[in-house]
């Protein structure tokens, strides 16, 4: 059950934020036991946001688990995660952060996990 959020301060075009929801699919399978299957994506574009003083392109990524996730595989899906934004949208890697909230309480379908 993970979810990634990301503002950003680009503007998005929804061909844009569909291949950025699809290329996160695919990244979000990184961590173990994790897939598209269960992910949920938003996508916050036109954010007011400054980084190291200026707003030129940038990013601001919350990935939610259910669970946890080793060192190395958190990792690997920062990396993915900048790479699709440059890709996508331009921004520098140097411009993204990347911040993982790790829950063992998550509620769906009316109830908790």
């Amino acid at each position: 059950m993970p979810f990634i959020n990301v503002k950003t301060n680009v503007s998005v075009s929804p061909d844009a934020a569909s291949d950025i929801k699809s290329a996160l699919g695919q990244a979000i399978t990184a961590i173990p036991g994790k897939s598209e299957d269960w992910l949920m994506v938003g996508i916050e574009p036109d954010y007011l946001l400054w980084f190291k003083g200026t707003n030129e392109p940038a990013a601001m990524v919350d990935v939610s688990l259910y669970g946890g996730a080793s060192h190395n595989a958190k990792t690997t899906l920062t990396s993915h995660i900048t790479g699709i934004l440059t890709n996508e949208l331009g921004i520098s890697t140097d411009r993204v952060y990347v911040k993982y909230i790790e829950t063992e309480s998550w509620g769906w379908n009316g109830s908790n996990f």
